[in-house]
């Protein structure tokens, strides 16, 4: 069968055959005019098309090297991905499937996280993998890794595909060098470097006249014998020349540096490193070596607020796949452009981000909510006849109808919400306004200095966001006020009545992994107390939840404990160290919602950036053992120090070389200029984003309307219908007129009317399907 498709494709002017040998081989094409072509061909041909949109029109050239850009055009039924060329040719092809999960099923520890389930990923896919703890995210990411094997089904990986994996934990053995480890990930390096060695050893044994004998025993000379290794070393060094000029160590150091590594650490030796700098270690390895497919498992959950910034910005620029878990909400909807998320009915993909999966499903669930809502009326309304006429003989034919109907009607079944877990801090007492008071406060690590005489306070009700590099000391000074660790020097009080809460990072520093969930909490109740049972259970530990060790909970767990220790006491002051690590994102936002109405006083330090800018009323900067304060939110701030580094850049400028004075003049004049003009961009690019959304709506609108008219129309005339059945079935009740002729034309009436209604029902069913069809696409829901 042949089928053509129409290319919208405004660079195409002329159509030229890329290779005259391969047009019986594929596909027949045809332009139409100079901003469109039509394809003719058979579906196996045009799956295997490729379209230089400047040149030529044809099958893909041999030899030719392309890599996934960011744009993609919409060919008839199939998304075909635009690509680059090396010599920077634009080109159309089929996207390429890097792994696919047909029917397949996955169980752990007893617990089914999926069956049946049937996805794919495709190169330039950007996902975002959500779901509540403990729903299976961790363990699709190790399955797509190749740590676990599905229970059932088939799991399909691109041939030679290679996979980077970063997972929530790992342990990185010394005796490598950090600049070294990064250095050994890249493809190949290692095999080449050894095979080098390994040939300029032979050489040198050649020079000395050792080989003699080996070249006699093969039939080959000696002369020969070193011409073959002087060639194949050639090679070799080209191809190592090539991975160096594309895996170079300035790469490697830059990735580094973005992720918080200073360039005299490059040769620090990986066994001195926190658990925490080996993850930032293991994720440049990870960015350097550029894999196929990148698996990362919460990656900014051991960085901070500007090697986030920094890790976002590689991201966007990244032109690979990968699956990404995490928290933070800003930092998803900035890289992904599809969801899996793990819902209560199954494992479900959405196109587009976070923001655009939560719409799509709020849409999802009020179309479910109305559908179920008419057929439940529907139903009521047949079993209503059907009880009322059941017994009367003259009634059958319209009760057996009625009951055929019923049967058929299909079970509609609404979204169940994911059980999220409840954050309720209680009511506090009061303090004086002055909560706190740091005077002089010093630390110092042997002869590092961390914090040098840091003078702080904070007043009651405040929500102090602490920022700051990491290493800068934010942990060390909540270590402090919390009384885990002890100053070098200066004072610290606290004002009447102040009760502080500590809550870790790092929860192994405050849990005991012997004890239960139960008698963790209860330690600090004093006794087991059924509010105690409560509290777990609003938490997610229910039943013989409460009975599992410390020591077996995943991190998500283990955080909730935590927050359950702090609310059994009635805290004034909160110290929070991270509070987000660990959580899933639902948990996080509800989290945050309990923190914004609590009626005490808050310092908390974050990498989360939503959170921050959603809660912090001051800012606390820790940079270089100072601790600068700002009053204001995060965004505040940010501009704040932003203005204050120009001002200070210009003065400097001004200051240096006074003769240049006009020059330097000139030059912020310019500057102020080009900030003016990249602020216009940006706020032209904000405004047509904007009118983009809202004509997108506004399409959506138009697309939706005639068939909302219809169902309405459908309701209206089905309304109408029924209210006559409903006159006629009550004067058909009537046992005296029925027996006359007026009896026997309405009941003639009420069975053509009947069947019409359910005419009218069938095709408000279609029209819904239809209405729920278009406004998923509209919605980009998938899956």
């Amino acid at each position: 069968m042949t089928t053509f498709t129409i290319l919208s494709l405004p660079d195409i002017t002329d159509v030229v055959w890329a290779d005259p040998d391969l047009v019986s081989a594929g596909p027949v094409w045809a332009s139409a005019g100079p901003d469109f072509a039509i394809v003719f061909g058979t579906p196996e041909n045009l799956s295997n098309v490729c379209v230089d949109m400047r040149h030529n029109i044809g099958l893909p050239m041999p030899g030719r090297s392309v890599v996934p850009s960011k744009k993609n055009v919409n060919i008839g039924p199939v998304d075909f991905p635009c690509f680059e060329t090396t010599g920077g040719k634009s080109v159309i092809g089929p996207t390429v499937t890097l792994f696919s999960l047909d029917e397949a099923t996955l169980v752990l520890g007893g617990k089914k996280l999926f069956a049946n389930l049937s996805l794919g990923l495709t190169e330039g896919d950007r996902i975002g993998l959500i779901g509540p703890n403990g729903s299976g995210k961790t363990s699709m990411l190790r399955l797509l890794a190749g740590q676990l094997k599905l229970d059932g089904g088939r799991l399909d990986r691109q041939r030679n595909l290679r996979i980077g994996y970063l997972p929530q934990e790992i342990v990185l053995t010394g005796g490598r060098s950090l600049l070294q480890f990064v250095r050994e990930t890249v493809p190949g390096r290692s095999e080449l470097e050894a095979r080098i060695e390994q040939l300029e050893r032979q050489a040198g044994n050649l020079s000395e006249g050792e080989a003699g004998a080996a070249g006699d025993s093969t039939g080959e000379s000696a002369e020969s014998l070193s011409l073959a290794i002087s060639s194949e070393l050639v090679d070799l060094h080209g191809r190592l020349d090539h991975l160096e000029a594309e895996y170079g160590d300035h790469m490697a150091m830059r990735i580094l540096a973005g992720l918080g590594f200073s360039p005299d650490e490059r040769d620090r030796d990986l066994g001195e490193l926190s658990g925490g700098w080996c993850m930032r270690a293991l994720l440049g390895a990870l960015l350097f070596m550029r894999p196929d497919l990148l698996l990362m498992d919460e990656p900014t959950n051991h960085l901070d607020m500007s090697s986030v910034g920094w890790l976002s910005g590689f991201l966007k620029n990244y032109g690979r796949a990968f699956i990404l878990i995490s928290h933070d909400r800003e930092f998803l909807n900035e890289q992904v452009n599809r969801i899996w998320s793990f819902e209560p009915e199954g494992v479900r993909a959405y196109t587009g981000n976070y923001d655009k999966y939560l719409h799509a499903r709020a849409e999802e669930r009020v179309l479910l909510s109305n559908r179920a809502k008419n057929l439940q009326r529907e139903r009521e309304k047949a079993q209503e006849f059907i009880n009322r006429f059941r017994a009367q003989a003259n009634k059958a034919r319209a009760v057996q109808s009625r009951i055929k109907a019923l049967d058929k009607m299909e079970e509609v079944h609404v979204h169940d919400d994911h059980d999220v877990a409840r954050f309720t801090f209680p009511p506090t007492s009061r303090t004086a306004k002055e909560v706190l008071r740091v005077e002089g406060l010093s630390k110092s690590y042997g002869s590092h200095s961390v914090l040098r005489n840091i003078n702080l306070s904070a007043t009651g009700g405040e929500k102090i966001g602490v920022i700051g590099v990491n290493g800068a000391g934010k942990t060390t000074l909540l270590k402090i006020l919390a009384g885990e660790l002890e100053r070098d020097s200066g004072k610290l009080s606290f004002g009447a009545h102040v009760n502080a809460g500590y809550y870790a990072q790092h929860h192994t520093d405050i849990l005991d992994p012997e004890l239960t969930v139960l008698q963790s909490v209860t330690q600090i109740a004093g006794e087991s107390s059924s509010n105690v049972r409560t509290l777990l259970g609003s938490l997610l530990f229910r039943g013989d939840d409460v009975k599992k060790r410390v020591a077996v909970l995943s991190g998500g767990e283990r955080a909730r404990v935590a927050l359950a220790r702090l609310f059994l006491s009635p805290h004034n002051l909160l110290l929070m160290d991270e509070p987000t690590n660990h959580l899933d994102l639902a948990s996080s936002e509800r989290l945050a919602d309990a923190l914004t109405t609590f009626d005490g006083t808050l310092v908390f330090v974050s990498h989360n950036r939503a959170f921050t800018r959603r809660l912090a009323t001051r800012i606390w900067n820790v940079a270089d053992g100072d601790i600068s304060t700002y009053p204001g939110s995060l965004d505040e701030y940010l501009a704040s120090a932003q203005s204050d580094l120009d001002n200070n850049n210009s003065v400097t400028n001004a200051t240096r070389t006074s003769h240049k004075h006009r020059n330097d003049k000139a030059q912020r004049r310019v500057q102020a200029q080009e900030r003016q003009a990249k602020a216009r961009e940006e706020n032209q690019l904000r405004q047509r984003q904007a009118l983009e959304r809202e004509n997108q709506h506004r399409a959506l609108l138009r697309r939706l309307r005639p068939l909302r008219e219809r169902v309405e129309k459908l309701d209206a005339d089905i309304a109408a219908m029924e209210s006559e059945q409903k006159v006629r079935s009550d004067l058909l009740g009537d046992a005296g007129f029925f027996c006359t002729v007026e009896g026997d034309q309405v009941l003639a009436d009420y069975t053509q009317a009947q069947e019409r209604l359910e005419r009218l029902r069938d095709r408000r069913r279609v029209s819904v399907r239809e209405l729920e069809a278009a406004t998923t696409s509209s919605g980009e829901v998938s899956g």
